[in-house]
């Protein structure tokens, strides 16, 4: 048997009055996830725990079958097993964007929390000058993609209350700085770096071109090292995951799932959509179980762009959904999982914690009631409908995998 899950994030949105009162989800023409929907066994997960923050840290080890109330340190940890970086039991690990600040009404505000999707050439070069100026025994900066990076404080402090970048775009930082046992040298590190940023030629480039700059750091989403069982102790499954965040490969990692890196794979919506699906068919013919992770939908969201969203989600359809489908017969015996990580409203740019959409194709018989097959009263397409009226619901989202492979 063959599986695969794919994973549009952040594709669930609230009804928008621009689109007639439907969500981004209902409007985009989206074939293939609408056959999976009323042709396999569709419901709903709860991904987010309650008490937990609505991120695709979180959501995306729910959906890998690993609970969060057990195995979630913070974000940072699994970016550093992307990059290589190994951390030992006393390290606390970072997220460190490089972002734009900008001044309004006197105050420093969150302009943009990907500078621009700065290019990560660009990225690696300020962040390897930002480790030169800034790093010591105990601080060190490692470049990741684009905007993401990682910050390791050896034997640092983790009891910290932090904010994600992009939970206060356009909003004004002071009230967000980082709280806490430890907080004055992080917020220190971020203070010093607008100064040096700011002078970095790279920086200086990018203004005169119209570009937002990559003026500070900041720092979220900490932790220490997790320690996770792989899917091949639990199921016995051989895997690879596909993704272009770090957060993604990192967890992938520690699921025990071999990262993958696809030519033009960007995390945004210029992606390589048809090289992911190409490489995950590809994939399948040595391995049991591949995981692909489209970012783009829930970029366009932060970024407050409906009609950027909907392309997106679009092209996940049209470019990945579709290709696998069809790629797919090849096998004899195989499984699909179209779903999503977390909802990500155009109206907040943020992520939220209501439950999202699942659809499994084949259907997974007998557990696949008329219900899921249309028609008057059923489902009619891959939308937050299902939720409101799901044949099968999971309350605990790390439970939806078994149900999955088994």
């Amino acid at each position: 048997m063959k599986y695969i899950i794919l994973l549009g994030d952040g594709m669930p949105d609230y009804p928008i009055d621009e689109l007639g009162g439907k969500t981004p989800l209902e409007y985009a023409n989206t074939p293939n996830m609408d056959f999976i929907a009323k042709n396999g066994t569709a419901g709903c997960v709860k991904t987010i725990p309650d008490g937990f923050p609505p991120g695709s840290d979180v959501s995306n080890l729910s959906i890998l079958g690993y609970d969060p109330a057990k195995y979630y340190t913070g974000r940072a940890p699994l970016e550093a097993a992307s990059i290589g970086v190994k951390l030992l039991p006393t390290d606390v690990a970072f997220r460190c964007n490089l972002v734009t600040l900008g001044l309004k009404d006197g105050q420093l505000i969150m302009e943009d929390f990907s500078a621009g999707h700065i290019s990560t050439e660009e990225a690696r070069e300020l962040i390897a000058a930002l480790d030169k100026e800034s790093g010591t025994d105990e601080i060190k900066f490692y470049p990741g993609v684009s905007y993401r990076h990682l910050m390791v404080w050896k034997n640092g402090k983790d009891k910290l209350k932090l904010t994600p970048p992009h939970d206060i775009s356009g909003k004004g930082i002071k009230d967000y700085m980082p709280k806490g046992e430890g907080a004055d040298v992080l917020i220190k590190l971020m203070s010093d770096s607008q100064i040096f940023l700011n002078n970095q030629k790279i920086n200086q480039d990018r203004k005169k071109n119209g570009k937002n700059p990559a003026n500070s750091i900041w720092l979220w989403g900490h932790g220490k090292a997790p320690a996770m069982p792989t899917l091949k102790e639990r199921f016995g499954l051989t895997g690879s995951i596909i993704a272009a965040v770090d957060l993604m490969k990192g967890i992938g990692i520690y699921a025990g799932l071999t990262p993958i890196n696809v030519p033009g794979a960007t995390g945004y919506i210029d992606t390589n959509y048809e090289g992911k699906a190409d490489y995950a068919l590809k994939e399948l013919e040595e391995k049991d179980f591949v995981y692909v992770h489209i970012e783009a939908p829930d970029e366009a969201a932060h970024n407050g762009s409906l009609k950027n969203k909907i392309k997106a989600i679009e092209d996940f359809d049209s470019k990945v959904v579709g290709r696998i489908l069809k790629g797919i017969e090849k096998f004899k015996d195989y499984r699909i999982m179209v779903v999503s990580d977390h909802p990500s409203p155009i109206s907040i740019k943020t992520h939220s914690a209501e439950p999202v959409p699942f659809a499994i194709y084949p259907a997974k018989s007998p557990l696949n009631p008329p219900f899921n097959k249309g028609g008057e009263g059923g489902i009619t397409g891959f939308n937050e409908k299902i939720v409101n009226n799901p044949s099968i619901k999971f309350e605990k989202g790390h439970e939806l995998i078994e149900f999955f492979i088994n």
